[in-house]
């Protein structure tokens, strides 16, 4: 039997969950939902084009450069010398569309960079690699539109060398 549908709340996670997917879906199906839409969601989950999106609306961002894959495995020297030239080592190597540090990895050295840029290949064709910047984590989430709240601010302290999904889950 058929269900009728008010409206959705996409509590989700993910790839399919958090990329606009989902939300494309529910507006092809003309379900109303809350959240971010489908623009907002794609671009917030692809680290590249939020970079991009930031910058536009002249936002600070850590330097950072990215590549696809094909472009990797055919200039791997002359990319691997341009991320120790213009970022510097340690960097994060990340895919650009996943969530949950799945892929992220911190290189220290040129072997390292190698190693991390294999391992962010798995999960994506487009790789982020930024420069390291020491600081501190802070989280704070923000519901509503029109009067938006905010919540208390959280210190994250990871008890790795950064916040990596293990010690975003498994810890």
């Amino acid at each position: 039997s058929v269900i009728a549908v008010d409206l959705v709340f996409p509590v989700l996670h993910g790839t399919f969950g958090e990329d606009g997917t989902v939300q494309g879906l529910l507006e092809l199906a003309q379900i109303p939902y809350v959240g971010a839409g489908v623009p907002g969601s794609a671009v917030g989950m692809d680290k590249i084009l939020m970079k991009a999106a930031l910058l536009a609306e002249w936002l600070p961002v850590g330097p950072y450069l990215w590549f696809t894959g094909a472009k990797w495995l055919s200039d791997k020297e002359l990319l691997a010398a341009q991320v120790e030239k213009e970022l510097g080592f340690p960097c994060f190597v990340k895919p650009a569309n996943l969530g949950s540090s799945v892929g992220i990895s911190k290189a220290y050295h040129y072997e390292g960079l190698l190693n991390a840029v294999a391992e962010a290949l798995i999960y994506d064709r487009r790789i982020l690699v930024e420069k390291f910047l020491p600081g501190r984590e802070i989280e704070c989430s923000v519901l509503g539109n029109d009067k938006p709240r905010a919540s208390i601010l959280g210190e994250i302290i990871p008890a790795n060398d950064f916040y990596d999904y293990t010690a975003k889950y498994l810890d």
